[in-house]
């Protein structure tokens, strides 16, 4: 049997998806880490305010491809959006929305070169 289903439906089915991660946001600095625990030495996904990159981790992007058998871009679109969404209902009542950029929220994915860890979502000890 066959359904058919839209993309924005798809959307909400990956954002609780997402949502029983139950990832922890820690924010450090201009930074907001989303880990599995608060003992995580690296982060699923970090969010840049200053610029409003947000970056994640490529192992992330593959699980919802595979799992939802989408592309990797499309994957990392609603990861994305799911965050975006996450922090600007986090931001709604708080003076801290004046911190979120305004410019169009920026994606992007923590490919992982030979010897290289993911530092750009390394948490810092501080």
């Amino acid at each position: 049997m066959k359904y058919l289903i839209t993309e924005s439906q798809l959307d909400k089915v990956i954002f609780r998806y997402l949502n029983s991660q139950d990832l922890i946001q820690i924010e450090k600095d201009e930074r907001i880490y989303f880990v599995n625990s608060k003992d995580d030495e690296y982060a699923q996904i970090r969010y840049d305010k200053k610029d409003g990159w947000c970056y994640i981790n490529h192992e992330l992007v593959e699980k919802i491809s595979s799992f939802f058998s989408l592309g990797e871009s499309d994957s990392e679109e609603v990861i994305g959006k799911c965050v975006e969404n996450t922090l600007q209902s986090k931001f709604t009542n708080s003076i801290d929305i004046l911190n979120l950029p305004r410019h169009k929220f920026r994606v992007t994915t923590t490919y992982v070169p030979l010897g290289f860890r993911y530092d750009w979502l390394k948490i810092p000890s501080k």
